[in-house]
């Protein structure tokens, strides 16, 4: 837990150029500035698949655009009318230091239907289809192995037709489309209602919600935790490599924040590290966590907590597998762990298909 990583690069960059017709403000911490990559998703309007991707950690910026198309500057009236061939999409930058893109990738395809061949939602045509816009082997690989897991899950009825496809040209969309959900927010929810997107999405996921996670008061916790326990989650200790209930657990099942309950870690993203704590190369849903700098023991680490327990859990480093490349190196502490058989009756069931 304490190894020291080289990865972060802390001077603070600007990514995007002045000579950018169309930019807009970047949301760039300034704890998490290195190494960047890119990711490029098409999930039907623009407006709706730019939003999720805002207030994670390790993302520098995201822009709306259009993709894919052999025309040179495109203006969104003429991708909308389906008279290029183009798709409406979202560029991503991101440290893949600190979020990896199968964590992005997985949050992709909570926002739209991946079975729909003809569009998205009321809107129909090949500008509204999806894609996935591969920049390297790596991301490919990625994409290929979670559309063959939500084949094979059960999650959807039908066959995900989201095509993968290697990236060629993405141009931004003019100042009005970007942050659209921040511009006009009544007509950015009344979209997402009238068009079906929401319900689909409710229908099929779990969409972090605090009110289903809530914080016990400090009293409380000393109450129903170990001293351990509390110790790890509210004031950063470490517990002792090799010695610990979850480094060598071999169980199918999930990991769930001691503090919220909130559902982390699954043990199919679980490898063993050799470090003496439980690793994982990614969350179950990156929105479940919080990343921040943290300097103690004169170290420049990533710290991970859980959001809605607003408790620590570990950090996260970039030695890890591929393909994200990430170690979630965690307390057995800071989590309960739920056995598969045990997931339905105890309220998570659905989060079984991660498993199968």
């Amino acid at each position: 837990m304490q190894k020291q990583v080289n990865f972060l690069c802390l001077s603070f960059l600007f990514l995007v150029s002045c000579s950018e017709a169309r930019t807009k403000v970047e949301n760039i911490p300034a704890s998490f500035n290195g190494k960047t990559a890119m990711a490029t998703f098409a999930g039907g309007c623009l407006w709706c698949i730019e939003a999720p991707f805002e207030q994670l950690e390790g993302v520098v910026s995201v822009y709306t655009g259009y993709a894919g198309g052999k025309e040179k500057n495109p203006s969104y009236a003429e991708v909308r009318s389906g008279k290029t061939s183009h798709k409406e999409a979202v560029q991503i930058t991101y440290n893949p230091e600190v979020i990896s893109f199968s964590e992005l990738l997985d949050i992709f395809w909570q926002q739209f239907d991946p079975t729909d061949a003809g569009g998205s939602f009321h809107d129909r045509g090949s500008q509204y289809q999806s894609a996935i816009f591969y920049h390297s082997a790596d991301q490919k690989a990625v994409a290929e192995a979670s559309i063959k897991l939500l084949n094979t899950s059960g999650k959807f009825k039908k066959a995900v037709v989201t095509p993968i496809v290697k990236y060629s040209s993405f141009y931004r969309a003019e100042e009005e489309h970007q942050d659209y959900y921040k511009k006009k927010p009544k007509e950015y929810t009344a979209y997402l209602r009238d068009s079906g997107r929401y319900k689909f999405i409710n229908d099929h996921w779990n969409t972090p919600k605090p009110e289903q996670y809530p914080s016990p008061s400090p009293t409380a916790l000393k109450q129903r935790l170990t001293d351990l326990q509390y110790r790890v989650t509210k004031e950063q200790a470490t517990e002792q490599a090799f010695n610990n209930p979850y480094d060598s657990n071999k169980q199918q099942g999930i990991y769930v924040c001691i503090v919220s309950g909130a559902p982390l870690f699954s043990s199919a993203d679980k490898f063993d590290s050799k470090t003496g704590w439980p690793s994982f190369t990614k969350p179950i849903d990156a929105r479940f966590l919080t990343k921040k700098i943290d300097k103690a023991h004169g170290m420049t680490r990533v710290e991970v907590r859980s959001k809605f327990g607003n408790s620590h859990s570990g950090h996260v480093f970039y030695d890890g597998p591929a393909p994200t490349r990430l170690r979630y190196c965690m307390n057995s502490a800071s989590f309960r762990f739920i056995k598969k058989e045990n997931m339905e009756k105890e309220g998570y069931g659905s989060y079984l298909w991660l498993l199968n």
